[in-house]
């Protein structure tokens, strides 16, 4: 598998709106426009982003999350079910396909592919 970059951060918590504050306030993030996920979504000047979430009930002990680039979320979700790592469903909007998985390490990850090259927003 060949990773393009690093384009996405996340973290999941009980304190979301305290967490929010915290990145828009203290470290001076923007909130992206647009976005309407279940997130605060906020921009960074390289074009990457940062989300804060609300701590994921299925994932217990899971607090963040980091999103790598890749050519190919299909050609990538291969790869890991032949490594043995489990994967989701990847899923899509209209900018990205993606897919979650737990690594090694307990801690979850995306794999993120830009369906529309020369997008401003690398990130789900």
């Amino acid at each position: 598998m060949e990773i393009l970059g690093l384009v996405f951060a996340g973290t999941a918590t009980d304190r979301r709106t305290a967490m929010s504050d915290f990145v828009e306030r203290t470290l001076g993030l923007r909130r992206a426009a647009g976005y309407d996920g279940d997130a605060s979504m906020f921009e960074l000047p390289d074009g990457s982003r940062f989300a804060v979430h609300h701590e994921y009930d299925d994932r217990p002990g899971t607090t963040r999350t980091i999103g790598f680039l890749v050519a190919d979320v299909d050609v990538a979700c291969r790869e890991l079910m032949a490594a043995g790592i489990a994967i989701d469903e990847p899923q899509e909007n209209e900018l990205h396909r993606y897919v979650h998985f737990t690594a090694p390490d307990g801690e979850l990850y995306e794999l993120v592919e830009v369906l529309r090259p020369g997008s401003s927003d690398p990130t789900p």
